[in-house]
């Protein structure tokens, strides 16, 4: 039996992808520890060479794949990505969309935690902020070595996709431009 060809923009499913798909994940303390060491390996491997603050991050996404990443920098600071979107970016393009818990690892205590542009991406791509963790790991275990949350406290008002299904309201009416009068030469 063959498939129709999948629509422009969208990849064409698998032909048992339905009867395959596995029932949402909910983080472990194995999976924990593996994401938590997984962070470390990559916040080593960080490209930081104008800061010297290396992020690695690891997140497991809602049907149990584990994804990685870390933050490159690059001279032009504003072209910088951070470990936890390139993370997301690695789980988007593999085909997951749901977020249950992140690790990012920096070398500092107590540990830093995700910057606003990353809270932003993590809010995308969490279904439930109130039960997605975000927890930051440092160098060394400890009193200061671990901090966590859940997204909803890092971003308790966030920007979704909920706003821009609201009724828009009616644009202002657009003013016809004044005739400029003729320069002098």
């Amino acid at each position: 039996m063959s498939r129709p060809a999948a629509k422009p923009g969208k990849p064409a499913k698998p032909a048992k992808a339905a009867a395959r798909k596995a029932a949402p994940v909910t983080p472990t303390a194995a999976v924990d520890a593996e994401l938590e060491r997984l962070a470390r390996a990559m916040r080593d491997r960080a490209y930081a060479p104008y800061s010297q603050f290396r992020v690695g991050a690891a997140l497991v996404a809602a049907d149990g794949r584990i994804f990685t990443g870390a933050n490159v920098e690059n001279a032009s600071y504003g072209l910088t990505v951070c470990a936890e979107r390139n993370a997301v970016m690695a789980m988007v393009l593999a085909g997951a969309t749901d977020i249950r818990a992140i690790y990012v690892a920096s070398d500092i205590a107590p540990p830093a935690s995700p910057c606003g542009m990353c809270r932003q991406t993590l809010l995308e791509f969490a279904r439930d902020p109130a039960t997605t963790r975000v927890v930051a790991v440092s160098p060394t275990d400890g009193p200061d070595g671990r901090v966590g949350w859940t997204l909803a406290e890092l971003i308790p008002h966030g920007f979704t996709g909920d706003q821009l299904d609201r009724p828009r309201p009616a644009a202002a009416p657009v003013r016809a431009a004044r005739p400029r009068p003729p320069r002098a030469r």
